[in-house]
């Protein structure tokens, strides 16, 4: 298992590419609430991590990820020394990238991606715009076998207030339709607190990039709170692939593992 832990980019050398061939690949993201169920009633993350495995996803987006923290160690009997993406990553994801955007006295969190697929570069984007609220946005290059061109992962968690979202929404099309390649394959999730749904437009219009649940059932899927979701808080967008789909996950076990129902979907390039 190789870990990155960054809030700047790192170069990986990836395996000389191959010819192109059709393939498909599974990705998951859920906001994880640092571990703890809602209300932070329990800290129940080795029952998260059963959760993720089962869907069996080849690369997973998550947001409020616990890299460390000393009071919630000595106070959960049951809490992981480990980084929280170390320990859900295990065995079943191979490398792994962690973007840290709030440092607090006892610690961090950030976002993360866990990846089947070797990481050839990363970079943690700090998408703050002013007060006490952290937000980034975690770019990872990921490198499949026999494909030419890599694939742009990016997890993000952006603002709660609507003027920091739309620039930060901004700030995420400048990435993807000025620094990726034109002919690359994208896919960006995350919880990007999109209450009134603006971000659908502005992210077609400047990045073309389209959500899966929107394209496939003409609204994004309901997220939050996620034992009765009402919200459509949480998104996949893609840019550049064959065919995409939503995957659907069953209620439990996860209506009561976070705060945010988790999105699944099916890509094709």
């Amino acid at each position: 298992m190789q870990p990155f832990i960054s809030d700047t980019s790192t170069p990986v050398s990836p395996a000389p590419a191959e010819s192109d061939a059709p393939f498909s690949f599974k990705v998951l993201t859920v906001n994880i609430h640092k571990g703890f169920t809602f209300f932070n009633r329990k800290f129940i993350l080795a029952e998260l991590r059963e959760a993720v495995r089962s869907v069996g996803a080849d690369v997973v987006f998550l947001q409020e990820v616990t890299g460390s923290h000393l009071k919630h160690a000595e106070k959960f009997h049951n809490f992981t020394e480990a980084p929280h993406y170390e320990f859900l990553a295990d065995s079943i994801w191979p490398q792994f990238a962690y973007g840290r955007n709030a440092v607090y006295t006892n610690g961090h969190h950030g976002n993360a991606v866990l990846s089947k697929f070797p990481i050839v570069r990363f970079e943690n984007r700090d998408i703050s715009i002013s007060g006490p609220e952290r937000r980034g946005m975690l770019h990872c290059e990921l490198h499949v076998p026999g494909r030419s061109r890599n694939i742009h992962a990016i997890c993000v968690h952006l603002g709660l207030m609507e003027t920091h979202r739309t620039q930060q929404m901004k700030m995420l099309a400048d990435l993807v339709s000025k620094e990726i390649p034109a002919r690359a394959p994208v896919v960006v999730a995350g919880d990007f607190n999109d209450w009134r749904r603006r971000a659908h437009a502005q992210l077609a219009r400047s990045a073309n990039l389209r959500e899966v649940f929107v394209h496939a059932h003409g609204q994004a899927a309901r997220t939050f709170p996620a034992r009765m979701p009402l919200l459509q808080l949480d998104r996949i967008y893609v840019r550049n692939t064959a065919s995409h789909s939503p995957i659907a996950l069953p209620a439990q076990p996860w209506s009561h593992l976070s705060d945010h129902a988790p999105l699944a979907a099916q890509i094709t390039l």
